[in-house]
């Protein structure tokens, strides 16, 4: 068994510094910086992140953190679960590609920032607690593997709280000791249930889950900073975080090639509002029609092999609300065959409902698929059509764009960035948000981030 991975990481997070990371990985930093600020910017909108903002200002607090999209400042935590819940609000927030329960943006940066403010934090010590964060918040989703979810546990909100614990760890000066309390307070933070995915009503809560992680990490190093002590095995050992909730966790990964191989180069950022499970099967849709230039009406049938999870998670056939849709990949693939699935605007509730979708659902068929289980292809899918003509043609879709092996160009991320702002900020603003992002390294108060972000409403 791995002895002493909590402090390993604990040391780690703590011992990093800004001129021992590789510039690969301050450019991918950045790229996840502008994504999950506009995104949350979008999710801000959303009737749920409304409920989660009107929470935290009735609590009547003052603080120095900026909820992003709105005029009051709150304390960090409070503004950690407001932005946590924004970013994840609909399903375009960033994930780790190959899958870990992952997302580094809404559990790392969104975390960061609200006790960065506080802190009046650099760009350098800003940018460096995000990596910390993330090296250690990917390896723990590593080490516990696939079974989380499989056992009902939806998993970013269970690593997001010790990804936001060491962000926020990181920016209040923990040391080492104090870094190993957070992670230690952190493991008994993590929650949130996959029952969302298979409930008549109430589906709504998957969008609070990486808020809630964002607002515990940010409390447990709150809690550590001032003393308040957490086991210094949380990780690893028998009654530890990755023995509790997973299956067959694989204890060397915790500290695998740590400060050698960066986690943050995995950061996949997503082009559609759906479970990142939907992105290549919709990939493999449009690649057979550019192909093949079928029309909708001439599929009898959409066959989507991938791993086994697309089977026991995502055949949701009959989705009562807008959440259960986007993460449903019949109806996901049927959308995209009507609506540009790059526009968030196209996954709205009224497709619940629409006959051509609903139609083209039924003709959806998943399975699993036996050379994609084998090599691990996660997220990987292949998509056959039944076409009226006979034909059968197929695709596989393993790297599907946003990937770490076939990213997003800076001119795709700032079209994404336009397409969530285009009512939020102005153009100018917009344009002033890419600049300070690109130059984050150089602003001596993280502030200046946040400020044009502050708005009225």
């Amino acid at each position: 068994m791995t002895t002493g991975a909590t402090k390993q990481l604990a040391r780690y997070a703590v011992n990093l510094r800004y001129r021992d990371i590789p510039p690969e990985v301050i450019s991918r930093a950045k790229d996840c910086l502008l994504d999950i600020i506009t995104v949350a910017l979008y999710g801000s909108t959303k009737p749920w992140s409304r409920t989660v903002v009107q929470f935290v200002k009735d609590q009547g607090l003052s603080g120095l953190s900026t909820v992003l999209g709105e005029s009051r400042r709150v304390p960090a935590q409070l503004a950690a679960l407001a932005n946590g819940t924004m970013a994840h609000a609909f399903e375009l927030d960033n994930v780790r590609q190959p899958g870990a329960g992952v997302h580094p943006g809404a559990t790392a940066f969104l975390p960061a920032l609200a006790v960065g403010e506080v802190q009046k934090a650099n760009g350098k010590a800003f940018l460096t607690a995000f990596v910390a964060a993330c090296e250690v918040m990917g390896r723990i989703g590593v080490a516990a593997g696939n079974s989380l979810e499989k056992r009902g546990f939806h998993a970013p909100g269970l690593t997001g709280t010790f990804g936001a614990a060491v962000a926020a760890g990181r920016l209040l000066g923990l040391d080492e000791s104090k870094m190993i309390y957070a992670l230690g307070i952190a493991g008994s933070y993590c929650g949130g249930l996959m029952e969302f995915s298979r409930c008549q009503e109430g589906a709504m809560i998957k969008r609070l889950h990486l808020g809630k992680a964002a607002e515990g990490g940010v409390t447990a190093a709150s809690l550590a900073r001032r003393g308040f002590a957490g086991p210094d095995s949380v990780l690893e050992r028998h009654l530890g975080f990755c023995r509790a909730f997973s299956d067959s966790p694989n204890l060397s990964r915790l500290t695998y090639r740590l400060g050698r191989e960066f986690e943050s180069l995995n950061i996949c950022i997503k082009r559609y509002a759906c479970h990142i499970n939907a992105h290549a099967p919709i990939e493999g849709l449009e690649k057979l029609s550019q192909q093949n230039g079928f029309d909708p009406g001439e599929i009898r049938e959409i066959a989507i092999g991938g791993i086994e999870k697309l089977v026991t998670h995502h055949a949701i056939y009959q989705p009562k609300d807008l959440m259960a849709a986007q993460y449903s990949i019949p109806f996901c693939a049927a959308l995209s065959l009507y609506y540009d699935p790059k526009k968030p605007e196209s996954f709205a509730e009224k497709r619940i409902s629409d006959k051509k979708v609903l139609s083209m659902m039924r003709k959806v068929r998943l399975s699993v698929d036996s050379e994609i289980e084998k090599k691990g292809w996660d997220r990987a899918a292949r998509v056959t059509l039944s076409l009226r003509d006979g034909s059968h043609p197929s695709v596989l879709v393993v790297h599907f764009k946003g990937t770490p092996h076939n990213p997003m160009s800076p001119s795709e991320l700032e079209e994404k960035a336009t397409n969530l702002t285009r009512h939020i900020l102005s153009e100018k603003k917009l344009e002033r948000l890419i600049d300070t992002v690109q130059n984050i390294e150089e602003l001596d108060d993280i502030t200046k981030l946040t400020r044009p972000l502050r708005i009225a409403r």
